[in-house]
């Protein structure tokens, strides 16, 4: 299950959200190699947040045996490491769901407010993953943890917004709308099922504790960067007639 567009008129042109696309592309191309395996893992090293790094859960020496290049990163990891991917599909699918469902959050805020936002979001994503895992060695990467709090922003402010949603059922390939209540309530519970099953476990993965701290970050955070001068542009898809 796919999202492909939602029927959420844009009001403002989101500058912020294309600007935040492309850093990341920018990095990706770039810092990253557009995934050379070296370069990757050079990458990844040297930008990526090592949870039991952040509160000092190993020494220097055992850091940099694990990962020369992230000898001395710390705390400074939870911002580059929201730039940082670790393949093609891992990239292109947070920058289409940030493209999906950024500008419309972004529409409600204003652009200063959601660039904060979109940051703070990623903050409480990376310690949520760190919290659940305070020892481990992998290094973190993705953007996905803020677009998370970006999600849990839309199903605060626009729920009934139909979601355009492609399916794929065995040979079959389908598409149809649901409101996006529905399907974040689906991705939210995908993730928690996702993240009970990783606890205890060790190696790499998907940060799955990183995707709901950022989502309920963004559901509890939005009601404090919201401009509801800026909402009421929008047509009503809040809450009130559910």
């Amino acid at each position: 299950m796919f999202p492909i567009k939602d029927d959420n008129p844009q009001i403002h042109i989101p500058y912020v959200t294309y600007i935040i696309i492309a850093l990341n592309a920018l990095a990706w191309f770039t810092l990253q190699g557009m995934g050379s395996h070296n370069t990757l893992e050079q990458s990844v090293c040297q930008y990526g947040l090592i949870p039991a790094d952040l509160f000092g859960a190993i020494s220097f020496e055992a850091r940099e045996w694990i990962c020369p290049a992230n000898s001395g990163v710390g705390w400074t990891g939870l911002l580059s490491s929201m730039f940082m991917h670790g393949s093609w599909m891992h990239i292109l699918g947070n920058m289409w769901f940030l493209w999906v469902f950024g500008g419309n959050v972004e529409d409600a805020m204003g652009a200063r407010r959601f660039a904060i936002f979109y940051l703070v979001c990623g903050f409480c994503a990376a310690l949520a993953q760190v919290l659940a895992d305070t020892h481990s060695l992998v290094p973190m990467v993705g953007a996905s943890g803020a677009i998370g709090g970006v999600m849990g922003a839309y199903i605060m402010l626009y729920p009934r917004v139909k979601v355009h949603l492609l399916v794929f059922l065995f040979v079959f390939i389908t598409t149809f709308r649901v409101p996006a209540v529905l399907m974040l309530a689906y991705w939210i519970l995908v993730q928690l099922a996702g993240g009970f099953a990783s606890l205890g476990a060790t190696g790499g993965g998907v940060a799955f504790w990183a995707h709901i701290g950022g989502f309920v970050a963004g559901a509890v955070l939005v009601w404090g960067f919201k401009n509801n001068e800026l909402l009421a542009q929008h047509p009503c898809y809040g809450w009130r007639k559910f």
